[in-house]
């Protein structure tokens, strides 16, 4: 396990985690991703194609290929069939988090600063638990949104903090396509680039 991929996981751990099986799934299945250089995103078991576990990872660097799928889904298969948390046949199904991609930690927020996300809080913030809007700021204990369509005498921002979070999703726009697809191609080229110097050096 290389020094980075501890510190990611140990400054940024999840906000928003699994209950009951999920759970369980999840907490069998990181430590294998982190050994590999991915962060877990998202445990989902549902009834789609008879039984169906979703795991959602990515890169620490945000990318993820089908070629990566494939990495992931050959390490956690043997582990799971060994822990057996499933006790019925399913299907398993490693995907990227896509474009509109779950929220799940705190870096999220700063690096999609601009963009529109929606949300839900477990507690109730400025009298609402549900919001819609551009990240406009986000630090240690929270972030910022400038709400698209905010309601007669509500104040355009809002600060929701980390700890009221229950659920984040970003909003699929054509600026986000766009940066999306720009920061997919500078990650590649940076690992193509960090690839280079490595047989460079075993020459």
């Amino acid at each position: 396990m290389s020094d980075t991929n501890e510190t990611t996981e140990r400054y940024d751990p999840r906000l928003i985690v699994e209950t009951g099986l999920d759970r369980r799934v999840a907490d069998i299945i990181e430590p294998v991703l982190v050994q590999l250089g991915y962060r877990l995103v998202r445990v989902r078991l549902s009834a789609q194609n008879g039984l169906t576990l979703q795991i959602m990872c990515e890169r620490n660097d945000g990318t993820m290929t089908v070629e990566d799928c494939e990495t992931v889904s050959t390490a956690v298969s043997p582990v799971l069939d060994v822990e057996d948390p499933i006790d019925k046949a399913y299907h398993l199904e490693v995907s990227s988090p896509g474009i509109d991609r779950p929220m799940v930690r705190k870096s999220d927020f700063v690096r999609w600063l601009g963009h529109l996300v929606k949300c839900e809080t477990s507690i109730l913030v400025d009298n609402r638990k549900r919001f819609r809007g551009k990240i406009l700021a986000a630090d240690a204990d929270g972030f910022t949104i400038e709400r698209d369509q905010p309601a007669y005498g509500e104040e355009p921002r809002v600060v929701i903090p980390f700890t009221a979070l229950a659920e984040a999703k970003l909003i699929l726009t054509d600026d986000l396509i766009r940066d999306a697809l720009r920061a997919d191609k500078e990650a590649k080229a940076a690992q193509a680039a960090n690839q280079n110097d490595e047989d460079a050096e075993e020459l």
